[in-house]
C-alpha cells in the first residue's frame, strides 16, 4: 500500500495530523467519558488519549524517524532530536467534557511548520513557518490579522506564575482596557488562531517560555507567520527566558496591552 502521507510537506503532515485528531474529537463528542485524573484539577479524557493516537498515527506514516512529545503519551524519541513534534490533541479540556465546543487540536513541528484545527466549524489553520492560511470547505485563504473586533481573549486558568506583580484579572479591571478593548475568555488556544485569523485582536496569558508548549507551539507560529506582534508578557521575545504571552494583531493593539501590563 502506498503511504500517501509520506508525500506531504511538513505543512501537510501537520494539517492532516490535526485533521485526524478533529475527526475523534468530533466522533466523541457528546458521549459520556470517564476522566483520567492528572491532579490539580487537570483531566484527560477517552476523546484526547484517542484523538492523540489518531495524529501520531499520521506522523509515524509520515515522518516514522521524528521524535514526538504528546500532552497524553509523553516523549516518544529523543528529547533532543532535530526534529520533534509537539501535540496537543485536545486544547479545551473541559470546555469538550461540559459540552462546550470550543476547542482546538494542536499539532505543531518544533521551530517549523504547524496546525490547528477546529472540530466542529471543520476549519484548519496551518503554516509552513513562513506563510499561514486556513483551509475550510476544501479552500485555502491567507489569514489576515486585523484589530477590528476589539476582543481580547485572557487566559485565567491557574497556575499563576506572574502573580503577585502580574495578575490577569487585574488587567481586567484597568479603566483603559473597557474603554478600547472587550475581553473574552474562551479557556482555549483556539483564540491564538483566531488572532491570526482576525476574529480576535490579541490574547494574553500568564506562564513561562510556552513556545515549546504542547499547547502553545502551533499557535504561536501561526500567529508570527500570520504577521501579529508576538512576546511575553514582560515585552521580550518568547523563548526560554520567556514569561508568558501577549500576541496581538498589530503594534498599536500590543502597545496598549503592555502599557496596561507595566502598570
Amino acid at each position: 500500500m502506498i503511504n500517501s502521507y509520506a508525500e506531504l510537506d511538513d505543512a501537510g503532515v501537520a494539517t492532516a495530523a490535526a485533521r485526524a485528531g478533529a475527526e475523534v474529537v468530533r466522533g466523541m463528542y457528546g458521549r459520556r467519558l470517564a476522566r483520567i485524573d492528572k491532579g490539580a484539577g487537570d483531566f484527560a479524557t477517552a476523546a484526547d488519549v484517542e484523538a492523540e493516537k489518531a495524529i501520531l498515527g499520521v506522523i509515524r506514516a509520515a515522518r516514522p524517524d521524528d521524535a514526538v512529545l504528546g500532552e497524553e503519551g509523553g516523549q516518544q524519541g529523543a528529547v533532543e532530536a532535530a526534529r520533534q513534534w509537539l501535540v496537543d490533541p485536545l486544547c479545551g479540556t473541559l470546555n469538550y467534557a461540559v459540552g462546550n465546543m470550543v476547542v482546538a487540536v494542536n499539532v505543531a513541528l518544533r521551530n517549523g511548520a504547524a496546525a490547528v484545527a477546529d472540530p466542529f466549524t471543520g476549519e484548519v489553520f496551518f503554516t509552513d513557518g513562513e506563510t499561514a492560511r486556513v483551509r475550510y470547505d476544501g479552500a485555502d485563504a491567507p489569514l489576515a490579522p486585523t484589530a477590528a473586533t476589539r476582543l481580547v481573549d485572557v487566559n485565567l486558568d491557574p497556575p499563576f506564575p506572574g502573580a503577585p506583580g502580574f495578575r490577569a484579572v487585574d488587567l481586567l479591571a484597568d479603566p483603559r482596557f473597557g474603554e478600547s478593548l472587550r475581553p473574552r475568555v474562551v479557556s482555549t488556544t483556539l483564540a491564538l488562531a483566531w488572532v491570526a485569523a482576525g476574529k480576535r485582536a490579541a490574547y494574553v496569558t500568564d506562564g513561562g517560555d510556552l513556545s515549546q508548549s504542547v499547547h502553545f507551539a502551533a499557535g504561536i507560529a501561526l500567529c508570527r507567520a500570520a504577521g501579529c506582534v508576538v512576546t511575553g508578557i514582560d515585552g521580550a521575545p518568547v523563548g526560554p527566558a520567556g514569561r508568558g504571552l501577549v500576541v496581538a494583531a498589530d503594534s498599536d493593539t500590543h502597545e496598549l496591552l503592555m502599557s496596561m501590563i507595566r502598570s
